[in-house]
């Protein structure tokens, strides 16, 4: 996907305003069907790159974030929160107002010397935006592409989105052909290499086994760690908008991307065969499970209970 808009008579965007309150995702949205797909961990890494490329977003991961201190508890605590959003239903909606209640005392000086809060329209906005352009690349490499029509349902459902996560509709662009001037400008006008970009993308960055490693892995993480690292690197700057890339100063040659093909090859062979217990996050797959049994049991529709925090 580059930057180039998409041609289209009309937007189609979601059913919410910002005068609504938000509406849960249920079954039959786009995102209801990826977001809980194990592909999704192969491409949130890209979208983090992208967030933290801006000024003021890696200034406030790099002051307030525990990313370098536990790595593995920011990454699990994210991600059900990201599963939360999509999956939870009625707490969908609580789980936004819990993060904006979160980013309410992150604020600071980003590296240009300009104040920065966390809840900046703006800067808030733009964290959410970046999973437009990353879904389409991992879908082009890791499923199947978008057509025009799935591109622009995917749209409107991320802008339903950002009104869960308290982001007003006018902080967003309108349609995807308003979105990809907004992005190019963005990337060519906004982002830089952060410090926290220069150790998102450094395959010999420090981490840690996950809490709760067995022994074997334990003791195999000096060797497991290497390889992984590089593999991580490797698709990450892979599904990064090629304007991106060069914005970062990441080099890519036609040899990488023959190689990430390849990858992404496997990727969508193997994973549709898999069984849905391994095919889907944990709260997609308890989601899928009571969305498909409450049509055959009386009351309300099916609720999806949050794990203690």
């Amino acid at each position: 996907m580059t930057g180039t808009p998409h041609p289209s008579d009309a937007p189609a965007p979601g059913p919410n305003t910002d005068r609504d309150e938000p509406v849960p995702f249920a079954p039959g949205a786009i995102l209801w069907d990826i977001a809980g797909d194990v592909r999704l961990l192969l491409s949130l890494p890209t979208a983090l790159v992208l967030q933290v490329a801006h000024p003021a977003v890696g200034a406030g991961v790099d002051e307030h974030s525990v990313f370098r201190t536990d790595p593995w508890g920011r990454a699990a605590r994210s991600l059900d929160s990201l599963q939360l959003w999509v999956y939870g239903g009625e707490q969908a909606l609580e789980e936004g107002r819990r993060l904006r209640r979160l980013h309410r005392t992150i604020s600071g000086t980003d590296t240009r010397g300009r104040a920065y809060h966390a809840l900046t329209p703006a800067y808030y906005a733009w964290v959410h935006a970046t999973a437009y352009p990353v879904f389409l690349r991992a879908a082009q490499y890791f499923s199947r592409p978008f057509d025009e029509t799935g591109e622009r349902r995917l749209y409107g459902e991320l802008l339903d989105l950002g009104r869960i996560l308290g982001i007003k509709r006018r902080d967003m662009p309108a349609t995807p052909e308003e979105f990809w001037p907004y992005f190019d400008t963005m990337i060519r006008d906004e982002l830089e290499r952060t410090a926290v970009v220069g150790e998102l993308l450094d395959p010999r960055r420090p981490v840690p086994p996950p809490a709760g490693a067995g022994p074997l892995l334990r003791r195999g993480w000096p060797v497991i760690r290497p390889p992984l690292g590089r593999l991580h690197v490797f698709v990450t700057t892979g599904l990064l908008p090629p304007a991106a890339r060069d914005r970062l100063g990441l080099t890519w040659t036609a040899r990488d991307e023959r190689r990430l093909r390849r990858f992404g090859a496997v990727v969508r062979t193997v994973v549709p065969m898999l069984p849905e217990r391994l095919r889907y996050l944990p709260r997609a797959r308890a989601a899928r499970r009571a969305a498909r049994a409450w049509p055959r049991s009386p009351g309300p529709g099916p609720t999806i209970t949050a794990r203690p925090r």
